[in-house]
């Protein structure tokens, strides 16, 4: 993708648009659209939302820098730090979805071959070993893969400012804490409008489900 780094002008930031050469803005849930849309809501003052869609951008393309260089900024501007990733996520950035959906099925193979020619080649051991070795490096890179996604189904961020985390999912009393807009926390209950979230400090609370967006929206 186009290498399109913001720079500090005026207001701190300048967005630009974002074109991918597999598809266009235009083209629906895409990487691209939803790092425009990203850029959109960065320029309107929105950092929640700018956020969101980054992250949902990221997850169609982990290795555009792009993509990962607005989201770091757009959470420092918000003091908002970004954790850090678990070693699995790393290994997971290596590739996006579709290209890790091949690696996985590579290595697949190469193990059925590596079989399948012990029985037809019984004297090139290092072969068959290389083959086999191989084909369980790209299954393990697909597996990280798949955890990464795993740990986003749960994945919230923070969409509005000063939000507040109850003790109980109810619109009343003091809350317990109030979370930052563009915070991301995980989601891991619901009821009646209010979604029981957990920080990445360990706290948690009730949050007004309008005040919360998950990353792993119902589309992906």
């Amino acid at each position: 993708m186009t290498r399109l780094l913001p720079l500090a002008v005026l207001t701190g930031l300048v967005f630009g648009a974002h074109q991918a050469p597999a598809q266009s803005p235009d083209s629906g849930y895409s990487a691209a659209s939803l790092y425009n849309s990203a850029n959109s809501y960065a320029r309107a003052g929105k950092p929640g939302l700018a956020v969101l869609n980054y992250e949902r951008a990221s997850l169609l393309a982990p290795t555009d820098p792009d993509i990962q260089a607005n989201l770091r900024l757009v959470r420092a501007s918000s003091r908002v730090p970004m954790g850090p990733q678990p070693w699995f996520a790393r290994a997971a950035l290596a590739a996006d979805p579709t290209s890790m959906s091949w690696i996985g099925t590579i290595g697949l193979t190469l193990i059925g071959a590596s079989l399948l020619s012990a029985r037809l080649y019984p004297r090139r051991r290092w072969m068959r070993g290389v083959a086999a070795l191989l084909g369980v490096a790209m299954i393990a890179l697909t597996a990280c893969n798949a955890m990464f996604v795993w740990s986003q189904l749960h994945t919230g961020v923070v969409i509005t400012a000063d939000t507040p985390a109850r003790v109980s999912p109810v619109p009343m009393g003091a809350p317990l804490f109030v979370l930052p807009e563009a915070e991301t926390v995980t989601m891991t209950g619901e009821h009646e409008g209010f979604v029981l979230i957990e920080t990445r400090t360990g706290k948690l609370g009730w949050v007004a489900r309008a005040n919360i967006a998950p990353v792993f929206a119902d589309r992906f």
